[in-house]
């Protein structure tokens, strides 16, 4: 990775330009900084968990959201010109939010609530990631909950899981510190290379639903061997593009695989006005700031050994707050 100075882009019909703030880093972006999933290319400005400034009004949007509104943004374009769909930091021609400045649809900006903590705006995008997930699980009030992966999506899941009223949430996770922020988000933890995890579940009473946050042939096969008969597992972990599946587990208890990927533009809404409402909770999930300089550095200590015991790091684009 590396700091360059690029032309100031301009925003253009229906969009405004972003002063970028702070950018989070995804494990999408590590896994593209690796070259792990082929989504991202040398040369590209990543960058999509963000919150910034309206600093340039495009034509037609004068009166949509006032110069110097602190925005999140919903990484989600509308289709190109070929009808195929963009993601803000996906694609390689759309130069995004690790950078001083980008371009989006101002219908894709969200004004953040009065009062909001402005780093938090980059943590709207994982969150709304996790709630769509287990929206999707069909997490409602009363359900018990099996979250696979203690990440920050699997984080996420935790908190989307206790924020749509589920009573008992239990995380499998390996990593010690990980667990460690999964008891701190009043989960239940187990340790899946000591203790058997569908059996903890069993002991607890059993799980309506389990939610994989990993994303693998032993993962989804856990949420399969863990989910109660005619339970639903929700797969949002994208660590295989190829597993197996336990067909007996599926066809014989009736279960449900669904998957969920990213999030409705209402979801993304409403996570942000939540958002606001949880500071404490949300200052947790942060683990460490940087500057441009430092970025290279942190996305090499989030490819190695660093990232099992690392939430989220924010990119600072314009110097690190006091």
């Amino acid at each position: 990775m590396g700091v360059e100075e690029r032309p100031k882009p301009v925003a253009g019909n229906g969009e405004v330009l972003i002063r970028t703030i702070a950018t989070g880093i995804c494990g999408s972006d590590i896994h593209g900084y690796t070259g792990h999933n082929g989504r991202r290319h040398p040369g590209q400005v990543m960058g999509h968990e963000t919150v910034g400034v309206v600093a340039q009004h495009g034509p037609g949007t004068d009166s949509a959201i006032p110069l110097g509104t602190v925005v999140t943004v919903n990484p989600q374009l509308r289709a190109g010109p070929d009808g195929r769909a963009r993601v803000l930091g996906v694609n390689p021609e759309i130069s995004s939010a690790f950078a001083e400045f980008f371009v989006v649809p101002v219908e894709n900006v969200i004004a953040l609530p009065p009062g909001m903590t402005v780093e938090h705006g980059a943590l709207v995008e994982p969150l709304a990631v996790g709630f769509h997930a287990a929206r999707r699980g069909g997490v409602t009030a009363g359900s018990r909950v099996l979250v696979i992966g203690a990440g920050p999506i699997g984080l996420a899941c935790v908190i989307a899981a206790r924020r749509l009223g589920a009573t008992h949430v239990i995380v499998s996770e390996p990593v010690a510190q990980r667990r460690s922020r999964a008891e701190q988000l009043d989960a239940t933890v187990v340790d899946p290379t000591v203790d058997d995890v569908a059996e903890t579940c069993r002991r607890e009473g059993g799980v309506d639903v389990a939610i994989d946050a990993v994303g693998s042939a032993t993962t989804i096969a856990t949420a399969l061997e863990s989910v109660s008969s005619g339970g639903i597992v929700s797969l949002v972990g994208m660590a295989s593009p190829m597993i197996q599946l336990p067909a007996y587990a599926i066809s014989v208890s009736e279960r449900t695989i669904v998957g969920s990927f990213c999030y409705t533009a209402d979801e993304f809404r409403e996570t942000t006005e939540w958002a606001a409402g949880e500071p404490a909770l949300l200052d947790r999930l942060i683990d460490d700031r940087v500057s441009f300089d430092e970025a290279d550095a942190a996305f090499t200590a989030l490819a190695g050994d660093d990232a099992s015991s690392t939430s989220k790091v924010l990119v600072y684009a314009g110097g690190l707050p006091r």
